[in-house]
C-alpha cells in the first residue's frame, strides 16, 4: 500500500508539472504571436484567447475583435455562428462579455442620470454634437420615469485632439457635468475646463468594442443598439434583452 501511495503522489506531481509547463509554453506562444501581430498590423492587442472554432484564436484589439489562425499566418475579420443547434452568434457573445466587464471600469467617470426607481442601467457612448444623441437626451425624464438610469460615456466623433474632443473634456471637467452636457446638447457653448479625466480612455474603449457612431447604447446584457430609439421603444428593447 505504501508503494502504491508513493507512486500515486509521484504521478500526481508529474501531472501537475507537465500541466504547468504546457500552460507556460502556451502563454509564451500567445505572447509571441501578439507581439508579432502588433508589429505587422500596427494593432494594439489587449488580449488573445481560444475561439469556439478549432484552429482559430480570437484577439481583442484597439480596433475591435479579430481572428487569427493558430500558426499566425491567417488574420481575419469575421463573425462566427454556431449552427450545431439553434443559431448562436459566438462573436457577439464574446463582445458582450468584453463590453460588460470593460464598461464597469468607467462607472465612476461616466455622467450618470439616475432613475429614482432604477430597474435598468444603460451605457451610452455619446457626442454632444450628434443630432440623435440630442434627441435621446431630450427624452431623459421619460427614460428615468421608466426606471432606466443612463450613463454617458464620451465618444467624440471627430477623434482625440479635435475641437469636439476638447469640448467633450470641458463637459466632463465642468463643475456641473450634468448641466454642461444638457447645455451642449441644446446647442449652447460650454466654458473651457480641464482636469484629470477619462475621456480619451472611454473613446478608445469604444473603439475596441466596435463603436463607430453615436449614440451607441450598451444594454444591461452587453448587447448594443447602434443608433437612436424612442424612449418607449428602448424600454421594450431592454426588457426583451433580459
Amino acid at each position: 500500500m505504501k508503494v502504491k501511495a508513493v507512486l500515486t503522489r509521484l504521478f500526481f506531481a508529474l501531472f501537475v508539472a507537465l500541466t504547468v509547463s504546457t500552460s507556460a509554453l502556451a502563454q509564451d506562444a500567445d505572447e509571441a504571436l501578439m507581439a508579432s501581430l502588433s508589429k505587422k498590423l500596427d494593432l494594439d492587442i489587449t488580449a488573445i484567447a481560444d475561439s469556439p472554432v478549432p484552429g482559430l484564436k480570437q484577439i481583442f484589439t484597439d480596433r475591435g475583435l479579430f481572428y487569427i489562425s493558430d500558426d499566425g499566418n491567417y488574420f481575419m475579420q469575421a463573425r462566427i455562428y454556431n449552427v450545431a443547434g439553434s443559431i448562436v452568434d459566438e462573436t457577439e457573445n464574446a463582445l458582450k462579455d468584453l463590453r460588460i466587464k470593460g464598461i464597469e471600469r468607467f462607472a465612476e467617470s461616466a455622467i450618470e442620470f439616475k432613475a429614482d426607481k432604477e430597474e435598468y442601467v444603460i451605457n451610452v457612448f455619446t457626442d454632444a454634437t450628434c443630432g440623435y444623441c440630442r434627441k435621446l437626451h431630450n427624452e431623459m425624464d421619460q427614460l428615468n420615469d421608466f426606471g432606466i438610469t443612463v450613463r454617458y460615456l464620451a465618444w467624440p466623433r471627430a477623434g482625440i485632439n479635435s475641437q469636439v474632443y476638447r469640448d467633450t473634456v470641458s463637459i466632463w471637467c465642468s463643475e456641473d457635468p450634468h448641466q454642461a452636457i444638457t447645455d451642449a446638447k441644446a446647442g449652447k457653448s460650454v466654458d473651457d475646463a480641464s482636469c484629470e479625466n477619462e475621456v480619451a480612455e472611454q473613446f478608445k474603449f469604444g473603439q475596441r468594442i466596435g463603436v463607430s457612431g453615436t449614440p451607441n447604447i450598451v444594454l444591461p446584457n452587453g448587447s448594443v443598439i447602434a443608433g437612436y430609439q424612442p424612449a418607449s421603444v428602448l424600454r421594450n428593447t431592454i426588457k426583451d434583452s433580459i
